[in-house]
């Protein structure tokens, strides 16, 4: 593996998360894989499991991790080719990566859609210009359409569920992919990246259902059910991914804030006892309901645990292919 931006850099999804659980259950087996190798996770946004995550990853394969918050330590970078520095940005992304990339063996980048301009974030501008001038392997730590390392985690976490279920199961399980309320617009990076994950792999029935106005890009739903019906998507269903995301055609903006699209007890009646699902950090009873974060049917700490072996499978693919 080159490089880690979208499900399309990895050869073999099956084969990346045997390699996360194999970590999970011996979280040592590569400890001198990284060593004398450095990482550098430059974040432009927040993040808390992202982050500290792929730090844990790192040092388990021996390489030193260091982290530099750009938008509160570093000099405001500048992304447009042809630019007039004229203005707040000190520091071309031309000038500071070829420099990162001598500094670091692996470059993780989290960045984050404005969510006011939908060809500027989908152009994914500010991670192809590190790809372009760092001049060594890019890991998506998030980018302003996808979340590559967080939906690796959910079907390594769905994989894991499956195998400590029922023997002799035959059929695909069905996985829903539901939106749910917020108090403010969200990008669509982790509702368009498990789609494209969930659809690439190909190993269930796979639903998506939100209100009319909430169409994800084509480009990554292709192959799934989608349906404005609710209540209808969640018959059956194995597993149940709750997120928000603000709305793609007039883009950016939240049109409705209706409770009835929170997940309950109620609702998980009609599904095959369900597990639900959730990248966090999730606002308890806006989102979803305290009686299903605090159940057996919730996966979220499992989930947000499972971060670290795919961090993990991740950069081990990208230390072996160097």
């Amino acid at each position: 593996m080159k490089q880690f931006i979208s499900v399309h850099d990895v050869p073999d999804i099956n084969a990346l998360v045997k390699k996360a659980l194999m970590y999970k259950a011996n979280p040592f087996a590569d400890r001198s894989l990284g060593a004398d190798k450095r990482i550098g996770l430059l974040f432009l946004n927040p993040s808390l499991r992202t982050r500290l995550s792929t730090q844990v990853a790192a040092r388990n394969l021996g390489m030193e991790a260091i982290v530099f918050n750009v938008d509160k330590e570093g000099w405001a970078l500048e992304f447009e080719e042809g630019a007039i520095m004229s203005g707040n940005t000190v520091e071309h992304v031309k000038d500071a990566a070829p420099i990162l990339g001598q500094y670091f063996d692996i470059l993780c980048i989290r960045t984050f859609p404005s969510l006011k301009n939908r060809e500027d974030d989908y152009s994914e501008m500010f991670i192809n210009q590190f790809i372009k001038y760092a001049g060594v392997p890019v890991v998506s730590l998030e980018s302003a359409t996808l979340h590559p390392l967080q939906s690796l985690t959910d079907i390594v976490t769905i994989t894991e569920s499956l195998n400590n279920g029922p023997a002799g199961r035959k059929k695909p399980p069905k996985i829903v992919l539901t939106w749910a309320p917020h108090i403010k617009p969200l990008p669509q990076c982790v509702a368009n990246s498990f789609a494209q994950w969930v659809g690439v792999w190909g190993e269930a029935e796979f639903v998506i259902t939100h209100p009319h106005e909430y169409e994800l890009a084509e480009q990554f739903t292709r192959g799934a059910t989608i349906t404005h019906n609710q209540d209808e998507a969640l018959r059956g269903a194995d597993f149940i991914y709750v997120k928000n995301w603000s709305t793609y055609t007039d883009y950016g903006k939240v049109y409705e804030n209706d409770p009835e699209w929170m997940l309950t007890e109620e609702k998980l009646a009609a599904t095959n006892d369900a597990k639900v699902m959730h990248c966090l950090p999730v606002r308890r009873n806006v989102e979803l309901s305290d009686e299903i974060l605090d159940s057996p049917h919730s996966l979220v700490t499992q989930q947000a645990g499972n971060r670290v072996w795919a961090a993990q499978a991740v950069l081990s693919e990208i230390l072996k292919s160097k």
